[in-house]
């Protein structure tokens, strides 16, 4: 449910995009929309907005809205596989934070993730100082904007992951919005476009899967550890791909395929259960 929902979300925002809205506008809209269904879902349950560890929970917000920033820069400036799988970096990263703030043990199959995940990010991206004359043609600030995207990602993971322990899941996702809605707002400063035709319901639909993703990731991590929570959620790339041939008629290179495979077979390998020490 969660890499269906978020594999939707990038082709709504990829449709707005293309019809003239901003970048910060689309956070801002996602953002909104996730409020009120977080709003309401917080209610219904009867239980607090705000919950018990504040700073926690502003600090995931905030990571989370940063992140989203430049993972839909990247959707709209890179093709829509190769952003994605950019992006599904995450869960090395998640990794290695998980080790040092949540004291999980560093196992083999992590390693395995990290070095397949490094390899296959060289592969896709090919930079000109290992691949000369073979280089892709990938504008650096987008890559690297997937890239910052994926880490800010993982930090917000790994701070769910650590709230988990206090706080209801509908409460960790409802701080999420309120940080991303006031800071996009002030970034987007006097920019706004005033969507028209099926704008607005490209808008729409970007907060509605966000959430499907979200509530499903959310959920997910109160029964797995940080690092392999996240990596279950590979069928993402699976997914990125069909869509991008599927609605804007982007085939992925033989490069993108290659690495997208090294860096699902470093998180399938990670997920795969170990024995700790």
């Amino acid at each position: 449910m969660s890499a269906l929902g978020f594999s939707l979300m990038g082709v709504f925002v990829r449709i707005a995009y293309e019809q003239g809205i901003p970048v910060l506008e689309i956070v801002a809209a996602r953002a909104l929309v996730s409020a009120v269904i977080s709003y309401v879902d917080v209610k219904r349950k009867h239980i607090s907005l705000w919950g018990q560890r504040k700073d926690l929970l502003i600090a995931r917000g905030a990571a989370g809205a940063i992140a989203l920033i430049f993972v839909y820069t990247a959707l709209t400036a890179l093709p829509f596989a190769e952003a994605t799988v950019l992006q599904y970096l995450h869960p090395m990263f998640t990794a290695l934070l998980a080790i040092i703030f949540l004291r999980e043990y560093l196992q083999k199959n992590t390693v395995i993730c990290i070095v397949l995940s490094v390899i296959g990010l060289l592969i896709m991206v090919r930079p000109s100082f290992i691949f000369e004359g073979l280089s892709g043609d990938y504008p650096a600030w987008a890559v690297a904007a997937a890239i910052a995207g994926a880490f800010g990602s993982a930090v917000a993971y790994v701070l769910v992951r650590k709230l988990n322990a206090t706080e209801d899941s509908s409460v960790i996702i409802f701080y999420f919005p309120i940080m991303a809605l006031p800071l996009s707002l002030l970034m987007l400063g006097d920019e706004i476009v005033m969507p028209q035709g099926w704008a607005w319901l490209s808008l729409l639909l970007v907060g509605i899967t966000t959430q499907v993703g979200q509530v499903g990731l959310t959920k997910a991590m109160k029964t797995a550890s940080a690092s392999k929570a996240t990596s279950f959620s590979y069928l993402q790339i699976i997914f990125a791909m069909v869509f991008g041939v599927l609605f804007f008629d982007e085939i992925p290179t033989v490069w993108t395929i290659t690495g997208a495979m090294l860096i699902m077979l470093g998180v399938v390998i990670n997920a795969w259960p170990t024995r700790q020490p």
